[in-house]
């Protein structure tokens, strides 16, 4: 499975921004999906992963009520909107496929990863 986030930017604090994950085969679409993160000289860490089917939700507690990801039933797509963001979101956005139809929480959860896509806030 291939994966092409997109979406990065530069915006300032409490700006928006919006990610977008595409996976390239269509069985993933049976594959949880998530986001990490990593900032410089920091390890990866979870942001938030989505069900096969987009109903269930998990969020780092760090990004819970600002950030929201969605995905349609099945889709090999998933978006990630980043409202009311702070410098300490700086960092390389990562989405992974997960190896089951339920995203886990730690990176060994997912087998496929995108490149990631750089998001940098200023304060």
């Amino acid at each position: 499975v291939q994966l092409q986030a997109s979406g990065g930017g530069l915006v300032q604090a409490g700006g928006s921004l919006r990610l977008s994950c595409t996976a390239s085969r269509r069985t993933s679409s049976n594959n949880g999906m998530g986001w990490f993160r990593q900032a410089p000289g920091k390890e990866r860490e979870f942001v938030v992963g989505v069900s096969w089917n987009g109903q269930i939700t998990r969020y780092a507690e760090s990004v819970e009520g600002r950030f929201t990801v969605s995905r349609g039933y099945g889709s090999s797509t998933t978006y990630l909107n980043m409202n009311s963001l702070k410098p300490e979101d700086t960092a390389v956005y990562y989405c992974a496929s997960a190896r089951g139809a339920f995203a886990g929480t730690t990176t060994t959860s997912y087998n496929s990863w995108g490149l990631g896509t750089q998001v940098t806030v200023s304060s």
